[in-house]
């Protein structure tokens, strides 16, 4: 079996692994991208892409009945068929040909197959016709494998046929009824489509709140959003089993007590994509999370050769966050193959510090939408800050009366007494979710609220909800 060189191998063509290889080819470096299943990856076909093409029609159709002179002229329900139709025409009804063309049109090379680590620097490739190839990395082996649906240990999970995102973003038909397993994001946003597509949902989540890693306020507001629309929450509980009855799931309760639907939605986290990598070939162990260095280099394998991007490391686990790791890690690699060696760590270390530490962005597209950046004031405290947080009722600027009758929303930020910057902020609300980025640069830039003082919003606007928590800070 011959060998063949090339500067970078890459495992994964999500869009963590496709940006390495786009960034790595720009600056003339010779790159092959192994993927397995779809170029595009877990985000394009089953996660990010497909859940906001069924999301954003309910969240128009909602925002219409707060209105005047809109939702009476709005129907009851969305037309359904055209919702998941129209998913499918950004999914591209699973053909990948033109993700594929656009990475091949990089100047990268797709391999189709799936690729494992054989030992240092190179890497194994099983075709779909039987085939294999072995390539020698001269420069660097990136792993962007992204990660998969865990299934919690719950008796009888294996045998119900339970749907997790792929499926649950991938439906054809809307059931008459779900169970979702899972209080965080996609299970908050999972039970806002399919509810409002006309399921009957059922959320069981094993914690006191939802959105649990976010500020309390988002949580509650959610939950109450999720009621109002008919979601049977419930809270402070777990599945102890499931077993299918026919065509019905039947969930047995800690309490004792019992749920039953037509599907059952797994939405309990996600495990790494580096099972079957070979990680055992250069002294890691199989299945693992990749803890890795500010450059993005895997800790405990010598020689400055292997990399990890995106969720199959120990780094925020968000699409966003893992083509920000991506485009650095391409840097490092350039850098390193023109003999820039040193400094590397410290020119990328704050860099790292802030973006995937203290300035992370998170949206969740429920209704109401909640976005956030940076730490909660929980977390602020915990890290050992002297914080304040601020909170202020959007619906009470002129651009949120303006938005919707009856708006409902909430601003807070974190503010670091000693420093006096804004080291978090969290919007809940409508329309909230491009009002992030402002938070997003006032984090990241740790700008004073002096300096904010002069930033001025336009009026009417829901930006105006910045100058008024400041003002709430005593500005």
């Amino acid at each position: 079996m011959s060998t063949q060189e090339i500067d970078v191998v890459v495992l994964g063509a999500g869009p963590v692994g496709e940006n390495v290889a786009d960034r790595v080819v720009r600056a003339g470096l010779s790159v092959a991208v192994v993927e397995s299943e779809r170029a595009g990856g877990e985000c394009s076909y089953w996660a990010c892409i497909p859940s906001k093409a069924l999301l954003r029609p309910v969240e128009l159709r909602a925002a219409a009945e707060r209105m005047p002179g809109v939702r009476q002229v709005v129907g009851d329900r969305v037309d359904v068929d055209a919702v998941l139709a129209r998913r499918d025409e950004f999914v591209h009804h699973f053909d990948d040909s033109s993700q594929a063309d656009w990475l091949n049109g990089t100047g990268a090379l797709l391999l189709r197959g799936r690729g494992r680590l054989a030992g240092d620097r190179r890497v194994e490739v099983d075709h779909p016709d039987g085939s294999t190839s072995t390539f020698t990395a001269t420069r660097a082996v990136v792993v962007a494998t992204g990660s998969a649906p865990a299934l919690p240990p719950v008796e009888g999970i294996d045998d119900v046929g339970a749907w997790t995102n792929r499926e649950a973003t991938a439906a054809q038909r809307v059931p008459a009824s779900m169970i979702v397993l899972g209080g965080g994001a996609v299970g908050c946003e999972l039970a806002t489509a399919w509810q409002r597509l006309g399921s009957s949902v059922t959320l069981v989540q094993h914690g006191e709140r939802l959105l649990p890693s976010m500020e309390p306020s988002a949580g509650e507001r959610v939950l109450s959003s999720l009621r109002d629309d008919g979601v049977d929450v419930r809270l402070g509980t777990s599945i102890r089993a499931v077993r299918r009855d026919g065509s019905t799931v039947r969930a047995t309760l800690d309490d004792g007590g019992e749920v039953t639907a037509d599907e059952f939605v797994v939405a309990a986290g996600r495990r790494p994509g580096t099972a079957g990598l070979g990680l055992d070939t250069v002294g890691l162990r199989d299945g693992d999370v990749l803890a890795v260095d500010d450059t993005t280099l895997v800790t405990g394998v010598d020689g400055d050769w292997l990399y990890a991007v995106g969720d199959c490391t120990d780094r925020a686990k968000l699409t966003h966050m893992g083509k920000y790791q991506a485009r650095a890690c391409a840097d490092v690699i350039v850098a390193r193959s023109k003999g820039e060696t040193t400094g590397l760590g410290e020119r990328y270390a704050k860099t790292a510090t802030t973006a995937e530490r203290t300035a992370v962005t998170q949206v969740v597209f429920t209704d109401p939408q909640v976005a956030a950046v940076g730490l909660t004031e929980q977390a602020a405290r915990d890290a050992g800050l002297d914080v304040e947080a601020v909170s202020y009722d959007i619906g009470s600027t002129a651009g949120g009366s303006l938005q919707a009758d009856g708006y409902s929303g909430l601003a807070t930020i974190v503010v670091d007494r000693e420093r006096r910057v804004i080291v978090g902020a969290t919007l809940v609300g409508q329309d909230v979710t491009d009002m992030l980025h402002a938070a997003t640069v006032m984090v990241v830039g740790e700008v004073t609220l002096e300096r904010l003082w002069h930033a001025v919003p336009s009026f009417p606007t829901m930006s105006e909800v910045w100058l008024r928590l400041l003002e709430g800070y005593g500005l």
